[in-house]
């Protein structure tokens, strides 16, 4: 007797143990629910920053590659217009010598010979060379080539030439550092993307909750960093 009387009583105690535990799990199971969602939204966060990261720093290293092109090309340029330009600068300067040669020992007809054989900036500046008296004023210029009327347009040519090679260089210098500055933010997102896991592998809320913490404000780091980095 005394043990079947106990029965309703056992029987009401499993119930209400068994109500307890289901009210306890389905609290645990909605918190497990939310942190999971907050995983799940950080982890597309990260997903779409790190491939726009990725893709601008594929972007910048391309225009990188160009702008190196272009400064390799126009310095490359401006070596040969240089070249040329001194070439022009030693004709100028022999055939000014035989016009002087000829002309100091008389034979005027070769010295017209080589007068015609100017180039034309150097035509120009050896008019005004000669009506500067250079044969009695002792301050006129040694030569034509000394006259500010001389211009060798190849050189100048050359210094523009060397100053679009300068330009875009530092230009591609700048897209490189742009570019360096997204993958240093895709290694940071890569880094949430290693806490989240890390986070997912713990079953104490404390130390899940943590990393998740962490991850949410280097995602908020990665992602002031794509909003404020220059785009290509």
């Amino acid at each position: 007797m005394p043990e079947s009387s106990s029965t309703p009583e056992i029987a009401h105690g499993i119930l209400h143990r068994h109500e307890h535990e289901e009210s306890g799990g389905a609290k645990g199971n909605w918190h497990d629910e939310a942190i999971e969602i907050v995983e799940a939204l950080l982890l597309a966060i990260v997903a779409v920053a790190t491939a726009w990261s990725g893709y601008q720093a594929s972007v910048w290293d391309s225009h990188q590659a160009h702008l190196y092109g272009i400064s390799s090309r126009e310095r490359s340029l401006a070596t040969q217009s240089a070249t040329l330009a001194g070439q022009y600068e030693l004709y100028d300067t022999n055939v000014f010598s035989f016009w002087l040669d000829a002309t100091s020992r008389g034979d005027t007809k070769t010295a017209a010979l080589f007068e015609r054989r100017f180039r034309p900036p150097m035509k120009t500046a050896f008019d005004a060379w000669l009506k500067t008296d250079p044969f009695h004023n002792p301050k006129a210029p040694p030569g034509p080539l000394q006259m500010p009327q001389y211009r060798n347009a190849t050189f100048d040519k050359a210094a523009v030439q060397n100053a679009v090679a300068s330009k875009a260089f530092d230009e591609g210098t700048a897209a490189r550092e742009d570019g360096d500055k997204y993958v240093r933010n895709t290694v940071l997102l890569a880094t949430v993307l290693f806490l989240i896991a890390l986070a997912q592998r713990f079953r104490f809320k404390a130390v899940r909750l943590s990393l998740l913490g962490a991850s949410a404000v280097l995602v908020v780091v990665g992602l002031y960093f794509v909003l404020t980095y220059p785009v290509a």
